[in-house]
């Protein structure tokens, strides 16, 4: 049984973690780059590459932290910003460990990077968009450029950062369609209940739910939803 809980139950059960210090977001940035580095496996590419779209918030910076532990095993990794700032000490740490920040790569470009990569990392929007999930501007012009490379047979595989962009945590709504549909979907401390509920459980694919110890904080509250 997978329980989902909402963004904002999800945020108390992390806050006095955070206070006491403890470092959730090397925890969740490890745990990607295992998921990722276990899909480069089986996939078998003889020069394995990773794009990551990173946001501005700490879903961009879990993806770097783990960008930067894929480049120093070796894994040729480009992020692209989708915003004009990112997460200071986690980017700092991508490029300290050989990550190229392509922060010029324009919209009409992106098509040729996707099809190029092995797996590519949605670290765009996260849990705290809740209240407004769209995506807008420089990163929806991404998405979309993305899109049609996704339809090929050979594609890149999708691993969404704590859920795919563009999806309501909450209720599972999907407001646009510009949404990378996940291959794998690694979700941090708990289920999000937008992640069991239709139409978001379709854009998930296979969920991975990434325990940080929340479990006594979780306890306080009642799961918005259950699946067997």
């Amino acid at each position: 049984m997978v329980a989902g809980y909402t963004a904002a139950q999800v945020r108390a059960a992390e806050k006095p973690h955070l206070e006491r210090g403890e470092p959730l977001m090397r925890m969740a940035a490890a745990a990607l780059a295992a998921v990722v580095r276990e899909q480069l496996t089986r996939r078998a590419a003889p020069t394995p590459s990773v794009l990551v779209f990173a946001g501005t918030g700490d879903n961009g910076g879990d993806a770097l932290f783990a960008a930067a532990e894929l480049a120093g095993e070796g894994v040729r990794v480009e992020v692209v910003p989708t915003g004009q700032r990112l997460h200071p000490e986690a980017r700092a740490a991508a490029e300290q460990s050989g990550v190229r920040i392509a922060d010029e790569v324009e919209p009409a470009q992106i098509a040729r990077l996707a099809a190029g990569a092995s797996v590519i990392i949605d670290g765009i929007l996260g849990t705290g968009t809740s209240a407004d999930p769209v995506l807008r501007g420089r990163a929806r012009e991404l998405v979309v450029g993305v899109l049609p490379v996704l339809s090929a047979a050979d594609r890149p595989m999708v691993i969404a950062v704590d859920l795919p962009s563009g999806i309501h945590p909450d209720d599972g709504s999907v407001p646009d369609p510009a949404v990378l549909a996940a291959d794998v979907t690694v979700t941090f401390g708990a289920a999000k209940a937008g992640l069991l509920l239709e139409p978001g459980a379709d854009y998930a694919g296979e969920l991975r739910v990434i325990d940080l110890g929340l479990g006594d904080e979780l306890e306080r509250f009642t799961p918005l939803v259950e699946r067997g």
